[in-house]
């Protein structure tokens, strides 16, 4: 089956692991390379962190956003370097969003390394480590979910919060807030239905309002990097739209770090531009399972493996 109309995907923190990419790294130049252009911009021996004897810095997020971009870079520009027909649209979740851009020619990817692993950096220490906790509800519908969080803020008198923060499905909300009311919250969301929830391996709870002060700091670091107008459409996490002016995406992705990612209104402007083909770059396979999850009608694959990619790029019109 020929392939004449796609788009590509970018993941978030939550997709590392032990070991990603590296057959990827054996097998491509391109890989390699790039994550040492990325280790060089930013001091720190990226790949490294990826080894499987290596448990105690993949998810610091300081290091994690750093790793996933440059994991989502290096196998977009193996895949592209082939002369294969670029998409028709570029949508990254959350971090992914960084990824996106460099990808459009909006942002240099030197730029975009130092500016994640400042954002992560920001993002930590907007929360104490180990304040805050963010945790995946699956089975109850977004409106539910969105309303038992309420009810569980609203009953604190400590000042303590929950929302929910990644509207990644119809049926997959990430919540996130303090540690002790995000317990809470899974308990209740558990008795209002839920048939799972899970804690994610993060460490601050993003996109709440929780991350004011590190929106406020990330707006001081991008005010002096050059954003260019993408060469290729690139989707808003905040408002599932597309955004061409370098200003409006800058401002954009200061207001991401404390709004919900609308991962799921992403995904049905997608198929509402009649593009029923995603291809996701970087490790595992966690934006390809939420394809299924919002619309069975959009075919995603993931291309971490190196097979993969290479037999993706033939059937690329």
């Amino acid at each position: 089956m020929k392939i004449n109309k796609y788009a590509s995907l970018f993941p978030g923190q939550g997709s590392q692991y032990l070991g990603m990419l590296s057959d990827a790294y054996e097998r491509f130049p391109t890989v390699r390379e790039t994550f040492s252009e990325a280790s060089e911009a930013i001091g720190v021996d990226l790949w490294s962190l990826t080894k499987k004897d290596n448990n105690s810095s993949i998810n610091l997020t300081e290091n994690t956003q750093p790793l996933l971009l440059s994991s989502s870079v290096a196998l977009w520009r193996e895949f592209i370097r082939s002369g294969v027909t670029p998409p028709a649209i570029l949508a990254g979740h959350s971090l992914g969003e960084f990824s996106a851009l460099v990808c459009a020619e909006s942002l240099e990817f030197t730029d975009a390394v130092v500016l994640v692993r400042n954002r992560g950096r920001y993002m930590q220490e907007a929360v104490p480590l180990g304040t805050g906790a963010m945790a995946a509800i699956l089975g109850l519908e977004q409106d539910k979910v969105d309303s038992v969080c309420a009810e569980c803020t609203r009953k604190r008198t400590d000042g303590q919060t929950v929302n929910a923060v990644n509207y990644n499905s119809p049926a997959q909300v990430v919540i996130a807030g303090h540690n002790e009311l995000v317990d809470e919250a899974i308990d209740a969301l558990k008795k209002a239905g839920a048939k799972r929830a899970m804690l994610l391996p993060v460490s601050a709870p993003f996109h709440t309002p929780l991350m004011s002060s590190a929106g406020e700091r990330l707006a001081i670091s991008i005010e002096d990097i050059t954003f260019k107008e993408p060469t290729i459409d690139v989707l808003s996490n905040v408002n599932a739209d597309i955004q061409s002016d370098p200003k409006q995406i800058k401002k954009l992705l200061v207001e991401q770090i404390s709004s919900p990612v609308n991962w799921t209104g992403c995904m049905q402007f997608i198929i509402r531009k009649g593009i029923k083909h995603a291809l996701e770059f970087g490790p595992g396979a966690v934006l390809t399972g939420l394809c299924r999850r919002i619309d069975k009608s959009l075919i995603c694959n993931s291309l971490e493996n190196p097979d993969s990619l290479s037999s993706t790029v033939e059937v690329i019109v």
